[in-house]
């Protein structure tokens, strides 16, 4: 399983195998695609949680209006979302990862959980904590991580309850 090109890329955006929307073009780079935050995050109640298939991710959720951005203490975690949406065919699967700009701050963008099924339809929802000593401000609508692609050899489809999410 290789990894797509820009070019390939460009070419399965072309034939619909991959869709981005909003797209824009100038945030496809050698052989990803970087997504920007979007204005909505969920934060977590403070208290423990049993780590187990039916667990609840209870939490506040936090809509910022424009001009706002997500103030993030040391050792906070948050959910947050990409503004696009991201469609892909059967015949691809996705990795997300954090940019390494935001990463060299204390940023993690993306935790864990990077693979992106074949079939989805859905925003991405980003695991983000700050690592560094000092505060981070977080500002919707930056470049704050970059999706990869691998074709498949045969077709599949991830049919799970996260297929069609669009909230953290």
């Amino acid at each position: 399983m290789s990894m797509l090109s820009r070019t390939e890329i460009l070419q399965a955006i072309r034939k619909k195998e991959i869709r981005v929307t909003p797209f824009r073009k100038e945030n496809v780079g050698p052989c990803s695609i970087d997504l920007t935050l979007g204005n909505e995050f969920k934060v977590f109640e403070p208290k423990s949680l049993r780590v187990e298939e039916k667990a609840e991710y209870k939490g506040k959720r936090v809509v910022l209006k424009k001009g706002e951005c997500m103030e993030l203490p040391p050792h906070e975690f948050v959910l947050g979302i990409t503004k696009e949406t991201l469609k892909l065919s059967h015949s691809l699967a996705g990795r997300i990862t954090g940019r390494s700009r935001f990463a060299r701050m204390g940023l993690m963008v993306h935790v864990s959980s990077s693979l992106i099924q074949p079939g989805v339809d859905n925003v991405q929802v980003l695991e983000i904590v700050n690592v560094s000593p000092g505060t981070l401000y977080v500002i919707p609508g930056v470049r704050v991580c970059q999706v990869t692609f691998h074709r498949l050899g045969i077709p599949a489809e991830y049919r799970g309850r996260y297929r069609f999410q669009r909230a953290p």
